[in-house]
């Protein structure tokens, strides 16, 4: 839909969603793949929030991190998945213009959030494996909370840069989105105005919210591999590698996937691109809680006690 009254200069004011696939055959199969994979995301990040907030004994930074964590995924899901669900089953998936730039910020505001969130998960780690003795002193609820607001602080500031610029772009007749959500690449290509300023906002922003939190992991665990080699112990050694496997799953996952989309400096194939987020939109919320859970003793013990619990009370 297009119209000359749009008071923001732009003449759409409403697009369509081309969605994941335009394969008639797939929409039904896919529409059941990912509406699995949201319940099993909704559940398994309720289920991790509801855990730690109900144990006393998962109340440290490590989990305070991981409980933020499943908030972010539990979001950032939501923001996309019920429209993407919609594409599967109707014949036009639109949005209003308004929709869709409060789509693409706080789908921005969540992703860059869990940027952080997980760099911050990284040092956590090599506070506990490098200085363990100053645990305790160095990760105060204080000091965590302070990274925690500087994780989301990162997003808003990320999500306003990249928002402000797309509302200065002008969209004339074409309105078609060739994405299942309102992502930046996406709208760019959509614009009749110059996409110069936009384009170099990507390449820093983006450059900076990926570059950073990846150089301060892999720091964190050059220093934390060098520990753990240090370690006489082989049951030492496997635990401490244990307490960071899950989280270097998660971090693979979301920095790889999340770098292929945006970093391309050609404008490449979208499909490709499409097919690149959703490892990080729709597969890493779903993993996330399982690998935290199903690879974690404190949270298996923490999931038992509150059954066992629950069966209790329920008898009375």
């Amino acid at each position: 839909m297009v119209s000359m009254l749009a008071g923001n200069g732009s003449f759409v004011t409403e697009f369509v969603l081309a969605g994941l696939t335009d394969c008639p055959e797939l929409q039904l199969p896919l529409f059941f793949l990912f509406l699995i994979i949201y319940i099993i995301t909704v559940a398994g990040n309720i289920g991790l929030i509801i855990l730690i907030g109900l144990n006393p004994h998962l109340h440290t930074p490590m989990y305070y991190f991981l409980f933020n964590l499943s908030f972010i995924d539990l979001s950032y899901s939501s923001v996309f998945s019920p429209k993407m669900l919609m594409n599967f089953v109707s014949e036009k998936n639109s949005i209003s213009y308004e929709g869709c730039m409060t789509q693409l910020f706080l789908f921005l505001f969540f992703v860059i959030s869990e940027c952080y969130m997980l760099t911050s998960m990284a040092y956590d780690r090599y506070v506990a494996i490098c200085n363990p003795l100053l645990y305790k002193v160095t990760m105060s609820p204080q000091v965590c909370s302070i990274i925690s607001f500087a994780a989301y602080g990162m997003g808003f500031a990320g999500a306003s840069v990249h928002t402000g610029c797309m509302l200065r772009l002008t969209f004339c007749n074409a309105n078609l989105i060739n994405h299942y959500l309102c992502d930046i690449l996406p709208l760019l290509q959509l614009s009749c105005t110059s996409t110069y300023v936009n384009e170099v906002v990507v390449l820093i922003v983006v450059g900076i919210n990926i570059t950073v939190p990846s150089c301060t992991i892999l720091i964190s665990y050059v220093f934390i591999l060098a520990n753990i080699l240090n370690i006489k112990s082989t049951q030492g050694r496997s635990k401490a590698f244990s307490t960071c496997s899950s989280h270097i799953m998660a971090i693979s996952l979301f920095f790889g996937s999340a770098a292929f989309m945006y970093l391309r400096y050609s404008s490449g194939s979208m499909e490709q691109g499409k097919i690149s987020s959703v490892f990080y939109t729709n597969v890493g919320p779903m993993l996330n809680p399982l690998i935290y859970s199903l690879r974690n003793k404190d949270v298996k013990v923490a999931l038992r006690k509150s059954f066992i619990k629950f069966q209790r009370e329920d008898k009375f």
